[in-house]
């Protein structure tokens, strides 16, 4: 073999091996999130991470104050910024709470300290 001819060689198996590569990393399916509401103790999405039991509407009072919730589920959750799904900015009584949508994420306006799943269909 001469010296052209292995370095030709040697630049096609280089070659055929990134293609390899390449091919298998998109071959691997992509990994399924259940579905699912997430409440985070930080904005944005960070902190420390309760997740939600999408079978249960009734309301639930919240461990630690939330800042922010993911929902990738197909359901909308309402979010309450007093215990016992009570309506109302922090300590008063009003009608505010707010609605966090299917396929969404939140900041909330105030920490948020109770929820209620709404109820599919």
């Amino acid at each position: 073999m001469n010296r052209n001819h292995r370095r030709y060689t040697g630049a096609a198996a280089a070659v055929c091996g990134a293609v390899l590569a390449v091919g298998a990393g998109l071959a691997q399916p992509a990994v399924a999130q259940s579905p699912g509401v997430v409440f985070y103790t930080g904005a944005h999405q960070t902190g420390e991470a309760t997740p939600v039991d999408l079978t249960s509407t009734g309301c639930h009072n919240l461990a630690a104050p939330s800042a922010s919730a993911l929902n990738y589920a197909a359901v909308d959750v309402d979010v309450f910024f007093n215990a016992d799904c009570r309506t109302g900015a922090p300590g008063t009584d009003s009608d505010l709470s707010f609605a966090l949508g299917s396929l969404h994420t939140a900041d909330f306006p105030y920490q948020a300290v109770s929820y209620r799943v709404r109820p599919m269909g």
